[in-house]
This record gives C-alpha cells, sequence and structure tokens, in this order.
C-alpha cells in the first residue's frame, strides 16, 4: 500500500484518471456514457488489519508500504472509517500496559458499520487461556463505555467470541433501510457508502423487468435482497457456508418472502441447470418453475468460467458486477456476441489505488 498516494486533495484527480482509463479499456466496445460513483475521499472503509510492532514497552500498529519498502507507524489510517479511528487509539491504550493482551499479538483486524457498530479481532501466536479470556472480557466491558464493541480472539485452530462474531449493518437504499449481517474474515463491501451507490443503481436498472430473477455468487445477499422486490421470485446460489447463513439471516432480517439461497458453486449450478447431474441439495427445488429472464452476477476476480459464461448467454438480461476489468472484458469477448452493453459504471471501492470495480447491462441483441 502507498501510504504517501492518499491525498485527499488530489481524489477528484485520481478518480478521472480511473475514468479515463475503464474508458480506454472498452473503447472497443459500443458503450453507453459511463456512470461514475464516487467514493468520500477519507474514512471510507468500513474495515481494515493492522499489524502489530512491540518495542520494549512500546505496542504499535503498523503497516508496509511498498513505495517505501519499509513498514510505517499507524496512529491514525486515513481510508478506515472515523469509527475505527477512534477505536485505533482507544484499543492500544488498554493493550500497552496489559501483559496477557499484548503478549504475542501480531494483528488487530476492524471490522466497522456505518450504522455504529464495530468487532475487533486480535490474532495471536499464543494459544489464548482463560486468563486471557477473563482480561478480553474487561477489555469489552472498558470499551463499551464508549462504542457499540464485541471481541474476538484468535490463535492457530483457536477462535473465542466474546458474545458474537459479527455486526450489523443498516444500509439507507433508496429511503428505506436494509439490514445485513456481516461475520467477520467473510466477504463484505469494503466502501459502505459506495455499496449503498451500488444497489442504488442495480435497483435503478432492474426497475422495469419482469419474471424472475437469477442470481450466482450472492454473498451474504447483498443485492438479492435489495433486487428482490422488483422480480416475482429471487433464486441465488453460494457456496461459502458463513455467506449462506448471513443471507439467511438478512432475508428475515429484511422480512423478504419471494428469495431462496441454495448452497452451491455456480460451476454445480450450471451443470444442475444443464440437467448434467444432480444434487441432493436441490431436492424440492423445482428449477423448471422459475421463469428467469434476468440474471445476476459478481464473480471473483478470475470472471466466470467457459460453461457458466455459455449458460449466462441464455439469458435476456445480464447484470454483471465486476471487481476486475480485464476478466469482464474477457468475458465479453464471448458475451458480446449476443448481448449489447446498455449501461456501463464504475464504482469507486478503493480510491488510490488501481484497484477499479465496474458494473455492465447486457440485453440480448434482437
Amino acid at each position: 500500500m502507498n501510504l504517501e498516494a492518499m491525498d485527499p486533495n488530489q481524489y477528484d484527480k485520481q478518480l478521472d484518471a480511473k475514468r479515463e482509463k475503464l474508458a480506454q479499456l472498452f473503447a472497443d466496445y459500443n458503450t453507453p456514457a459511463l456512470e461514475v460513483f464516487s467514493s468520500e475521499s477519507a474514512h471510507y472503509r468500513m474495515r481494515a488489519e493492522f499489524r502489530v510492532w512491540h518495542q520494549g514497552d512500546d505496542l504499535y500498529y503498523y503497516m508496509f508500504d511498498k513505495t517505501l519498502n519499509q513498514k510505517v507507524r499507524c496512529e491514525q489510517f486515513l481510508p478506515a472509517s472515523q469509527l475505527i479511528n477512534q477505536m485505533m487509539p482507544a484499543l492500544m491504550e488498554q493493550l500497552r500496559p496489559n501483559a496477557v493482551l499484548r503478549h504475542k499479538l501480531f494483528q488487530v483486524d476492524f471490522l466497522s458499520t456505518l450504522s455504529g457498530e464495530i468487532l475487533v479481532s486480535l490474532l495471536y501466536h499464543k494459544q489464548l487461556d482463560a486468563q486471557w479470556q477473563a482480561e478480553a472480557i474487561a477489555l469489552r466491558q472498558h470499551l463499551s463505555t464508549q462504542f457499540n464493541v464485541n471481541i474476538i480472539g484468535r490463535a492457530r485452530k483457536q477462535k473465542i467470541v466474546l458474545d458474537r462474531d459479527y455486526v450489523v449493518e443498516k444500509l439507507p437504499v433508496n429511503g428505506n433501510t436494509l439490514t445485513y449481517q456481516q461475520v467477520e474474515n467473510s466477504f463484505t463491501q469494503p466502501n459502505g457508502k459506495v455499496a449503498v451507490k451500488m444497489l442504488e443503481w442495480a435497483i435503478d436498472i432492474t426497475r422495469q423487468s419482469s419474471g424472475d430473477l437469477l442470481e450466482l455468487y450472492c454473498g451474504n445477499g447483498n443485492f438479492s435482497i435489495a433486487l428482490a422486490p422488483n422480480f416475482n421470485r429471487v433464486l441465488a446460489t453460494e457456496l461459502a457456508k458463513p455467506s449462506v447463513e448471513s443471507a439467511q439471516f438478512n432475508i428475515a432480517a429484511n422480512q423478504i418472502k419471494n428469495l431462496q439461497i441454495i448452497r452451491m458453486s455456480a460451476e454445480d449450478f450450471t451443470e444442475a441447470l444443464a440437467k448434467t447431474r444432480s444434487f441432493r441439495r436441490l431436492e424440492g427445488i423445482d428449477l423448471d418453475s422459475y421463469d428467469c429472464n434476468t440474471i445476476f452476477v459478481d464473480p471473483p476476480r478470475a470472471g466466470l468460467d467457459d460453461n457458466t459464461l455459455t449458460m449466462v448467454q441464455g439469458y435476456e438480461h445480464i447484470l454483471y458486477i465486476s471487481c476486475n476489468p480485464h476478466t469482464l472484458l474477457d468475458n465479453l469477448k464471448v458475451l458480446d456476441k449476443t448481448h449489447k452493453i446498455t449501461r456501463f459504471a464504475l464504482f469507486d471501492q478503493f480510491p488510490y489505488t488501481d484497484h477499479m470495480e465496474s458494473g455492465v447491462l447486457l440485453e440480448r441483441i434482437k
């Protein structure tokens, strides 16, 4: 990470550079005007991880700056949420004089929310015992006078949760409040306010939809829940068990009645749709009863595999969120044969980095 590049005064300039780069990458495609969704210029990340350095009686957070090729002490961290920045000194003030809690501590992870909750994970090169747990409980009680906080202790093959291992985020989306359980060490969108803009964009472009929605890689139901009112039914798949469990929590919390989550990989679900394999976990689910003419995909950085890519071409509308524009471009070599891009967006999830989150809506060529 290049800490020196994080200058809020240069935010607009770096966003313009991303806009130009993304437009150039997609220059061979007849794209509509690029919709650009900016981030806050500071305090935009809802999660952050810091290594911990021991130096005599001193103890402090640090990150490694690749440009300087050295570790940099972090008393505060500009990208992290205000809540994380408030917690950083308060936590360290309690850790420094505590021999039990600081011993062999090597990393601290923070997960915060726009709605005011924060989860602190303390990672150790030692096994955690009853004495550690007693000190951690006292730490949480002290911090709870200032923060809505939970604490987790982690060591090799060990995880101690004092209360719960998740936060509950409440996002303001189009005048409504959507509730999401976000579990430690599970994927969530890191930039809370840009995540809201992504949801509102996806809602907008599917507002006139008909029939049902199929979603692959649904995570904790982030998009599925927001999009459910635009469709008769939503069928979504996700492989990671913690994410599926969070999705079920979120379906209940948001009182969504027309969403079904299946724990399957996109590759397996593609085979199930093609009826080339049968799966026990699909017992009782009639895939043929769904009238899906829209598919939503938010794949990992590698993009869609060949079989899934072919399957996706069977839908009238393809909503594709990409964390890697290069694999999206690679997938478009196939999708462009049957579909055209009718909406095109840049979401600045990661300011001051080369990372570009993008979104396209593809519609079948008539």
